[in-house]
This record gives structure tokens, C-alpha cells and sequence, in this order.
């Protein structure tokens, strides 16, 4: 089984052990049918859609998918909307959110499945399917908020590339997909979620805060703050291994970080890579993706006190199922 696959066998094992379940936002999607059919049959993950039931269950026959042993839940009949409209109340109570308004948006898929989660129903929740990414992170950044010490939600992809029967090539690359222009702080932040999101793959990190300069080749205020945001790294988490400001070529090529950086134990074998803006990180992923093969997982919300991910809108059934596995593992 390739090094990839091993973490997705390793997360499967872990939600065999101490099985979770999972909301949709989207329960009469055909690739959340798909995905569901595919989790039930595995017996290690139990989804709850959200929807009315008899259109969840007739789109489920339409499509050909058994999704016997799915909680079908309908933001209309649900029998403890009182309280999650009080407790919503409650957490947007510095917006004056009045109950009438509160239930209005909790008829919302996407409100009312991120409180589910919030109420413990569930333990994770995996949107997206037809929701924008800023429809799926606004609630639970209203709701689940982020963790303590935390200041920003973060986001990786895990890429995945086939090198042949029994192996493969694994790499964490952020943020890619949420915070737009991250100043070193968040940088910081950035930087070692991706890392430790990596090691639920099996993925010894090291980590790259890529730049246009390596240590100090080029100059100028965006060398700055990833330089800066590497030495902050590095003395947050000195158990990981990290170097910055580093170019692309310098972080992957041992030739080349021979000349660039010959000291460096990260310089030429770097697997995770942080890039200075969301400009450079979606290209970067989108080029790895479309020209180098790989498998793109994700993106993957990091920083939330409770799993929550994002899918894109045009993902099909596995990459549901696979996004489902990775979202209720880190629960």
C-alpha cells in the first residue's frame, strides 16, 4: 500500500476504533450519496444528512445508492430547534440576533448542519458540494470559532502522487484556499497546522516558508515577513524541522540546496510547503495538481475547535468519500 494510502488506512483504523459521524450539508447531492452509500458500507463512519427525508430517500433511489443506516435530519421537523435556536441566539448575541431571525437562518443547510455540530449530534461536518467555501467557513467561524490560542483558520491540501506499486509521494502545501495576504503571524499559524496536519499522513514534515529569496539572496518587505515567520516557527515548535525564506528550487532539489544552502536539513527533501500568500499557494497547488500529477485532498480547515471542511464544487463521489475520512479523523 502506497505511503498516501497508508494515512488514509491509518484514519480508517482510528474511526473503526471509536466510530463518528458526520453531517452533509447537502443530503440529496448524488456525490454525498455516493460518499455516504460507500462510509455506511465500511461500518466506521455514520453520516446525517440534512434534508426532508422523503427527498433524501427518493434521490438515494433515483441515483442507485443504499443508504440504509444514514440519520436523515430536516431543519423543518427537527425536534430540538428550540434549543439550537437558543443557543444560536446565544452566540450571536453581539449582533442582536433576534429568535425569528435565527430560525430563518438555521433553515439554512449550512447554519443548521454546523450546529449540529455544535450541539454534539455530530462530530464533524464536510459542506461545500453546492455552497461557495465562504458559505461553509462563515458559520463555523460564527459558531464552532477557533481554537485557543489560535487566531485565524488556516487551510492545507495534502498531495498525493503514484511513484509506482507500493509507493507514493506525500506533501502538505498551505494556505492555499482561506487567508488571502497572511502577515508573519499568521504565517506562523499557517505553518505549523500544515505540519501537523501532514503527520496524520504518515509524513515526517519538513517544512519550507517558500519565498523569491533563500536566506537573504533577495531583499525587500515580503523576504521580510517569511523570513521572520520561519524564525517564529521555528521557536514555537522546535521539535519541527523548518527553513526560511527558501525558493522553490532550493526546498525540493538537493543540487540546488547544495549550492543555496548546503547546512540546511530541510533544503532539498522539504515536504511541506507554506507559501507567502493565497496567490501563490492556489497557483502553486493548481500547477502540481494539473501538471505534476498529484492528487489534490482538500482543502482542509485547520485551527477550528471542531473538524469542519470545505469541498469543491466540482468534486465527485470519491474525493467526498475521501474528504469525509480525512474530516472525521482529526475529530
Amino acid at each position: 500500500m502506497s505511503k498516501g494510502l497508508q494515512g488514509f488506512g491509518m484514519m480508517i483504523d482510528k474511526l473503526k476504533k471509536d466510530p463518528k459521524k458526520i453531517v452533509f450539508t447537502e443530503g440529496t447531492d448524488a456525490r454525498i450519496l455516493e460518499a455516504s452509500s460507500r462510509l455506511l458500507s465500511g461500518n466506521f463512519l455514520t453520516p446525517v444528512l440534512v434534508g426532508n427525508p422523503v427527498e433524501v430517500e427518493k434521490a438515494a433511489e433515483e441515483y442507485g445508492y443504499n443508504i440504509r443506516g444514514a440519520q436523515i435530519v430536516d431543519p423543518e421537523h427537527f425536534d430540538r430547534m428550540d434549543e439550537m435556536v437558543e443557543m444560536f441566539c446565544e452566540l450571536r448575541k453581539s449582533k442582536g440576533v433576534t429568535p425569528e431571525e435565527a430560525k430563518k437562518t438555521l433553515s439554512k443547510g449550512n447554519y443548521f448542519g454546523t450546529m449540529l455540530v455544535k450541539m454534539g449530534v455530530a462530530d464533524a461536518l464536510l459542506g461545500g458540494a453546492t455552497y461557495s467555501t465562504a458559505d461553509t467557513v462563515r458559520p463555523a467561524l460564527q459558531l464552532i470559532k477557533t481554537k485557543p490560542g489560535h487566531k485565524i483558520v488556516t487551510s492545507c491540501f495534502i498531495m498525493v502522487r503514484e511513484k509506482g506499486i507500493g509507493e507514493a509521494e506525500v506533501l502538505a502545501m498551505g494556505d492555499c484556499a482561506i487567508n488571502i495576504k497572511p502577515d508573519e503571524d499568521e504565517l506562523v499559524e499557517i505553518g505549523v497546522e500544515a505540519a501537523d496536519c501532514a503527520k496524520i499522513f504518515g509524513v515526517d514534515p519538513k517544512v519550507a516558508f517558500l519565498s523569491y529569496s533563500t536566506l537573504g539572496s533577495g531583499k525587500g518587505e515580503d523576504v521580510d515577513k517569511v523570513r521572520n515567520a520561519a524564525a517564529k516557527a521555528k521557536a514555537l515548535r522546535p521539535d519541527l524541522l523548518i527553513e526560511g525564506e527558501i525558493q522553490f528550487d532550493a526546498a525540493v532539489s538537493p543540487h540546488v540546496a547544495k549550492t543555496k544552502c548546503p547546512d540546511s536539513p530541510v533544503a532539498g527533501h522539504a515536504n511541506v510547503f507554506i507559501f507567502p500568500d493565497i496567490n501563490a499557494g492556489n497557483i502553486g497547488y493548481k500547477i502540481a495538481q494539473r501538471l505534476g500529477g498529484f492528487d489534490a485532498y482538500g482543502p482542509i480547515l485547520l485551527g477550528l475547535n471542531a473538524p469542519i471542511n470545505d469541498l469543491s464544487r466540482g468534486c465527485n463521489g470519491q474525493e467526498v468519500y475521501s474528504m469525509a475520512i480525512i474530516t472525521a479523523a482529526l475529530a
